[in-house]
């Protein structure tokens, strides 16, 4: 195996230098080893740098879905994802979402005879939001097959999935109703 030439190190290491990741509307920007390790988590980085608490971490190992965040308009687990490789891309958290966007009222409103409530001990969440507001972007008006696989990677303790899938279908809605006013 031949080893990298001198010139390719130096670049790789020039690339990596700075680390710029777009997070809320806002560009950050850090220096590779000082302020971002190799094996930083997103997650890590979001949470314990940045102080964007709203993510939450539960299983720490992508089964549960609470870590959830938008990167490039898709959601991704952020406990799963290198901070390295949000390098140039946009990220948001679940502070980054205006209190009026339909996917937040949804949750907020949802407690109904036969559905329940989406929100209970608020661990799951923002990762339940953050899939939620992914899959909307992407399908304004999923089936509930669609809803379920979309949220078929989160958990929730509390057991409030018939509210949380009531809750998408009543933000695909008002998506629906924002558009008609348009």
């Amino acid at each position: 195996m031949s080893k990298p030439s001198k010139g390719k190190k130096e670049t790789v290491a020039t690339q990596l230098s700075a680390i710029k990741i777009k997070i809320n509307g806002c560009w950050h920007t850090f220096e590779h080893e000082r302020d971002i390790k190799p094996t930083m988590t997103l997650s890590y980085l979001l949470r314990e740098k940045l102080g964007y608490t709203g993510l939450k971490v539960s299983c720490d190992e992508g089964a549960c879905g609470a870590c959830t965040v938008i990167m490039d308009g898709k959601a991704i687990l952020s406990c799963m994802t290198l901070a390295v490789a949000a390098n140039g891309h946009e990220i948001t958290t679940i502070e980054g979402l205006q209190k009026d966007d339909p996917v937040v009222e949804a949750f907020a409103e949802q407690s109904e005879p036969g559905y329940g409530t989406a929100l209970q001990c608020g661990i799951c969440t923002p990762g339940f939001v953050m899939s939620t507001k992914a899959l909307l972007n992407e399908n304004p008006i999923p089936t509930m097959t669609e809803v379920k696989e979309a949220l078929s990677g989160h958990i929730c303790r509390c057991g409030c999935y018939a509210g949380i899938a009531q809750a998408v279908t009543h933000a695909s809605e008002k998506i629906a109703k924002k558009g008609e006013k348009s």
